[in-house]
């Protein structure tokens, strides 16, 4: 099946729930190299306009849309059917801030997880989830420096399996690197194991005039490589001004030909330094005739 322009084929399977007298949901998403575009907006989930002004600029529609949950936040299914209409995938990276990992693990927070997972599969279609994202990088509560990685590991595990318990097998699990760089911890203390990740994430930007894709990701994907052969997906990039717009060719070129499923664009702008970069693409020229050259040179080949 296809849905719309975006090509994204999935198959939808309805069986009997004897746990939940509901029916479950089975959803999968192909995986040929270079065939996502991908992108975050300000304002998702509550807002999708901002969606129409980036596939403008970029010519296409995306295939993936995402936004980020706050824990006890419930799935936003209006946004991820406003989405379905144009053809896109919604992808969400659920934050744990508020929450225990050891406690996610024990089964704490299960009244909110399985009223989560019953929106997701009552929606009934492909869903990407992400949770606990850079997990091996210090700046968040739940990451490296914060908590044992063991502890991450429960909590994955627990959140994947209560998903599946509730018939929510329409999920797309995304393990959301960071990208390794200093202060990162050995990415691999942080694998659930492949029977609980259906992709692998990795997020990364563009900084400095010196970057290049295998400065960015390289390390990373060869590290991933060496414990799964997962499909990989750059699950949050951009290239900023402080980079120079010229090298958004670079990040597509390396994301084709490092076999990615494709990227999902960080269009946000940010005013705090070099790690703060405004990031949009609609408003510099450009970064607008790199971005459309870059979709049309290099994910337009995806077989």
């Amino acid at each position: 099946m296809l849905i719309a322009a975006a090509a994204i084929a999935y198959a939808v399977t309805r069986v009997g729930s004897p746990s939940s007298r509901r029916a479950a949901a089975t959803a999968s998403l192909p995986t040929r190299p270079a065939s996502y575009l991908g992108v975050y907006e300000p304002g998702a989930p509550g807002a999708y306009e901002p969606v129409a002004g980036f596939a403008k600029a970029a010519g296409r529609q995306p295939d993936i849309v995402g936004y980020f949950s706050g824990w006890s936040q419930p799935f936003a299914a209006p946004f991820a059917e406003r989405a379905r209409s144009h053809g896109a995938v919604t992808i969400v990276q659920i934050d744990p801030t508020y929450a225990l990992l050891p406690a996610i693990a024990a089964g704490a927070y299960d009244s909110y997880l399985r009223s989560y997972a019953d929106s997701v599969r009552d929606f009934g279609h492909p869903v990407i989830i992400g949770f606990g994202h850079e997990m091996n990088a210090t700046w968040y509560p739940w990451g490296y420096g914060h908590v044992p990685p063991a502890t991450f590991v429960a909590a994955w595990r627990h959140v994947v399996t209560l998903f599946r318990g509730q018939g929510a097998g329409n999920v797309t699990w995304l393990w959301t690197l960071q990208a390794d760089t200093t202060g990162t911890g050995p990415v691999r203390s942080w694998w659930p194991g492949a029977n609980y990740v259906t992709w692998v994430g990795i997020d990364g930007y563009y900084y400095r005039p010196s970057d290049t894709f295998a400065s960015v990701f390289g390390h990373t994907i060869a590290q991933v490589r060496q414990f799964t052969a997962k499909p990989l997906l750059l699950s949050e990039t951009a290239v900023g001004p402080g980079a120079g717009h010229a090298k958004i060719s670079n990040l597509f070129t390396g994301m084709r030909r490092y076999g990615t499923l494709g990227l999902v664009w960080f269009d946000m702008a940010q005013h705090r330094g070099i790690y703060h970069q405004d990031w949009r693409i609609e408003d510099s020229p450009a970064a607008e005739a790199a971005f459309r050259q870059g979709v049309r040179d290099e994910l337009a080949r995806a077989p």
